[in-house]
C-alpha cells in the first residue's frame, strides 16, 4: 500500500470519497521524514503543519518553569500530531513536537487544509470529525486525570494503549500519565509481583 493509499483509506473510513475526491485529498499531503530526536515544532515558532504518522513515534510536550516536561500527546502509526492551538490559530507554539523514533509522516500545511475545506464539503466533514474525536479524547483524558488514582490511570492506559509502552521510554509514559518515573516503576513492579 502506498502512502497515498494509506491516507485515502483512512479518510474513506470517515467520509465517502469518489476516486477524484480521494486523489485531490491525497495530493494535499507531502511525504516527510523525521529522524529520532528531530523537532518538528518548537515553542515560539508557529506550527505551519499537522502530521499524519505512517510509521514511527512522536511526542508533544511542554516544559514547566522548573524544567519538568509534561507530555500532552503521543502519536504512533495512523495518529495525528501537532501543536493544535498554534496550528489552528496560526500563532506561536507553546509545545515541542519531537520524533521518538525515525518516522515517516504525511505533512498537511495549514494553507493546504484550508484549500481542501473550501473545495469540498466532504473534506470539511472529514476535518470536523477529526476535531470532534480529538475533543472527546481530550475530555476523557482530563476526566481520567481528575478522577482516577495514579494506579487507575496506568491500568486504563494499559487496557487501551499497551503498545505505547514498547515504543516510548518509561519517562515519557510517566510524564503522559502525570506521575514521576519512579512512581510508575513502583506501579509496574507491583503488577508483575506474583500474588501469594
Amino acid at each position: 500500500m502506498t502512502l497515498k493509499d494509506t491516507i485515502i483509506a483512512y479518510a474513506r473510513d470517515l467520509v465517502p470519497l469518489t476516486d477524484e475526491e480521494a486523489e485531490m485529498f491525497a495530493a494535499a499531503f507531502k511525504e516527510t521524514r523525521a529522524k529520532k530526536r528531530q523537532f518538528l515544532i518548537q515553542p515560539n515558532f508557529t506550527a505551519k503543519s499537522r502530521y499524519f504518522v505512517i510509521s514511527g513515534a512522536l511526542r508533544a510536550y511542554v516544559t514547566g518553569e522548573d524544567g519538568q516536561e509534561h507530555t500532552i500527546q503521543l502519536a504512533l502509526d495512523q495518529w495525528w500530531i501537532s501543536d493544535y492551538n498554534s496550528y489552528i490559530y496560526q500563532q506561536p507554539a507553546s509545545m515541542f513536537v519531537v520524533a521518538v523514533e525515525d518516522s515517516l509522516l504525511l505533512e498537511l500545511t495549514h494553507e493546504a487544509e484550508a484549500r481542501l475545506k473550501a473545495a469540498n464539503y466532504q473534506f470539511e466533514t472529514f476535518f470536523r470529525i477529526l476535531a470532534e474525536r480529538s475533543v472527546a479524547f481530550m475530555q476523557r483524558r482530563i476526566i481520567t486525570n481528575l478522577t482516577q488514582s495514579a494506579e487507575e490511570r496506568y491500568e486504563s492506559f494499559m487496557e487501551r494503549y499497551a503498545v505505547f509502552t514498547s515504543r516510548f521510554p518509561q519517562y515519557v509514559i510517566a510524564s503522559y500519565l502525570g506521575m514521576t518515573t519512579e512512581f510508575l516503576s513502583k506501579i509496574r513492579n507491583q503488577r508483575v509481583k506474583p500474588k501469594s
